[in-house]
């Protein structure tokens, strides 16, 4: 295996990980009902990306003039940073936790493959017009086998209009979350390491949702279980889980890394049937097969085919 591929293959396995560490975040919010989903976004994104500041200082303080050359990426990014776990875990709580992570986190690869068309000038082959589809119609899949609640007709009106919300929080959150990747892969490949990258980007986010997490987080310390639910949203998939991410950036596409992704709302519908209890149709299962497909061909790569030798000259016969 050469150094390249090394590099891929690791880049590809680091946000695989990240994933799975992401889509236990539904399950874990879900222990702690009382405190708002605002709350939740500020302790977990807010925390874990001034962790991620910390953590990274020195790289940091070292590339602090590159930095600030490209102070406008920084601080676009940190804008997204800090508008996408608003946004997701918002449309958690209003159209539940299998719809807000699959809109989500399903439609963060359109909105990459959008931005890197715009303004990189990415050609999408068919190759990736194949996985994006896959993964988008298994996500809508994943979808619509949330189990439905009887009620009254005008629970079932109110319901509608929360979900409708929901769904337009989720692509918001799909946007700015394909954004701050995009961001972060754009600040990588200006030779700013991606410690530096992820942890001015996230330090500054979480500096813009602590006054979020001032109103809305004091539900966090009426007892212990909140707390722990605080502490774990942004120590493990929100802190272990981007430095994860950001390391798979420095060898992979953004569009690729937010295809990958897609395992997320898998992991997640897992966990919601193993540990909250919810059930999956046979729908969700072939959601979840497109989805896996969909990865399959987004992360195999093809070998490059080989390059012909040139036809051997034949030496003048001497005299």
């Amino acid at each position: 295996m050469t150094h390249t591929s090394s590099n891929y293959l690791m880049g590809v396995i680091a946000v695989v990980v990240a994933s799975f560490l992401w889509g236990t975040t539904g399950t874990a919010a879900t222990f702690a009902p009382d405190v708002s989903s605002l709350g939740i976004a500020a302790v977990s994104m807010g925390c874990g990306g001034l962790l991620q500041a910390v953590i990274a200082w020195r790289y940091i303080v070292r590339q602090w003039q590159a930095l600030k050359q490209h102070r406008a990426l920084v601080l676009w990014g940190a804008v997204n940073v800090a508008i996408y776990p608003l946004a997701f875990y918002s449309s958690m709580r209003l159209s539940g936790v299998t719809i807000g992570t699959v809109v989500s986190i399903g439609m963060a690869p359109v909105a990459a493959a959008i931005i890197e068309r715009l303004f990189d000038q990415q050609k999408l082959n068919t190759r990736w017009i194949m996985s994006i589809i896959l993964g988008v119609f298994g996500v809508l899949l994943l979808a619509s086998a949330k189990p439905q609640h009887s009620g009254s007709a005008e629970m079932g009106s109110m319901s509608q209009w929360y979900n409708f919300f929901g769904i337009l929080l989720g692509l918001i959150a799909a946007f700015t979350y394909a954004m701050y990747s995009w961001l972060a892969h754009r600040l990588i490949q200006r030779n700013v390491h991606s410690r530096a990258a992820m942890g001015s980007m996230f330090g500054v986010g979480g500096l813009l949702l602590f006054p979020v997490l001032l109103l809305t987080g004091a539900e966090l310390l009426d007892s212990t279980t909140n707390l722990l639910v605080g502490v774990y949203m942004a120590a493990v998939p929100m802190f272990m889980g981007y430095l994860l991410f950001g390391y798979g950036l420095r060898s992979i596409r953004a569009s690729l890394a937010t295809i990958i992704t897609l395992l997320e709302p898998v992991v997640a519908a897992i966990l919601a049937m193993w540990i909250v209890g919810e059930t999956l149709s046979w729908i969700g299962w072939a959601g979840i097969g497109l989805i896996s497909s969909c990865l399959l061909i987004a992360t195999l790569k093809r070998k490059p085919a080989p390059t012909p030798l040139p036809a051997a000259v034949d030496a003048p016969a001497s005299v």
